[in-house]
């Protein structure tokens, strides 16, 4: 694909995408009644039954909009994660769980959702721990010498079996009946609880962290090269590194705070943008950010459209990531750029 038009086309194919998930639900609408509302809601313009206009503002504006821009947040998210993180440590196979994140915003969650049963706890909790879990790892490279990104590669591995431990035992103390189906409902991801406060909150740090990541992009083409050649290229390697994993780790734990734990995302996008665009992070990382948004969009709707309940997201991105990861593991013994 001519890269003049690669943004362009992603671009119209995210509005048409959104467009079309609009359409569908319980309740279906013709498009040409959401462009009808849409031109009276913004500009005044056409006519409605008050009582049609108000049954469309519900479900567009309170429903399945919030939906939608979520599923955008959070795909570009997970996606420019990855990318970020599969450049920072020169490995094909790495996700934004690679230094604990996702481990320790779900056992956040699950503290938050036993010990203190208030939602803005939760979500709180659920961003603190996820920090937390990040932290750990850094703090166990940074207090041994050698292969920094071996060293972070292993506390991230310790990381996430510490919090995973503690959310094994948060869920053997958890209420059987009440809490512990939360427990679970939440790890496996979902964005029917997704509403406009926490979109706010958890989306302006987000596009801000995605935004500065691809103002980052050319830090992380010189990271790719291994951290000898970047430093003799003058840049301060572990600086960048940090803040890097810092606007990663950001993004990643607002995820699971507005949605609760999807996978995958962030190790298959990357990989899809890669092959369309190739490995120049410049180009990658905004790639990646509009073919998460697209595809977490394109998920969402078959978890709620596929069968007459809704299946958890997390699910759904694990069914379709797996077999992509097997084809991944192939092509990652012939090396990678």
């Amino acid at each position: 694909m001519k890269r003049n038009l690669l943004f362009p086309m992603l671009s119209l194919l995210l509005v048409l995408t959104v467009a079309f998930s609009l359409t569908l639900g319980k309740y279906p609408i013709m498009l040409n009644d959401i462009g009808n509302f849409f031109l009276m809601k913004m500009f005044g313009a056409g006519s409605m039954d008050p009582e049609r206009y108000s049954l469309l503002e519900s479900l567009l504006l309170e429903i399945r909009m919030p939906r939608i821009i979520a599923a955008i947040l959070i795909g570009a998210s997970l996606a420019v994660a990855g990318t970020a993180f599969q450049a920072m440590f020169v490995n094909p196979l790495v996700s934004p769980s690679l230094l604990g994140v996702l481990a320790g915003a779900s056992f956040g969650a699950a503290f938050g959702m036993v010990f203190f049963k208030n939602w803005i706890a939760v979500q709180i909790l659920t961003f603190l721990f996820g920090f937390l879990a990040v932290l750990f790892s850094v703090g166990i490279a940074r207090i041994h010498k050698g292969n920094t990104i071996l060293l972070l590669v292993l506390g991230g591995v310790i990381s996430s079996a510490l919090f995973t431990s503690l959310l094994s035992v948060i869920k053997y103390i958890a209420d059987p009946y009440n809490q512990l189906p939360a427990i679970t409902q939440w790890l496996m991801g979902g964005l029917s609880l997704v509403d406009g406060k926490s979109l706010l909150a958890a989306g302006i740090p987000q596009t801000a962290s995605i935004a500065l990541v691809i103002l980052f992009s050319g830090y992380l083409n010189a990271l790719s090269m291994g951290d000898e050649e970047a430093r003799s290229l003058g840049i301060p390697v572990e600086g960048i590194r940090l803040a890097l994993i810092f606007l990663a780790t950001l993004m990643s734990a607002l995820t699971v705070v507005l949605a609760g734990m999807i996978g995958w995302v962030g190790l298959i996008i990357p990989h899809i943008a890669r092959m369309l665009v190739g490995p120049d992070n410049k180009i990658l990382v905004p790639a990646s950010a509009l073919i998460g948004a697209i595809y977490l969009i394109v998920v969402d709707d078959i978890s709620r459209m596929i069968f007459t309940v809704e299946i958890p997201i997390g699910i759904t991105t694990a069914l379709i990531g797996i077999p992509f990861f097997v084809i991944i593991l192939r092509k990652a013994k012939k090396g990678w750029n």
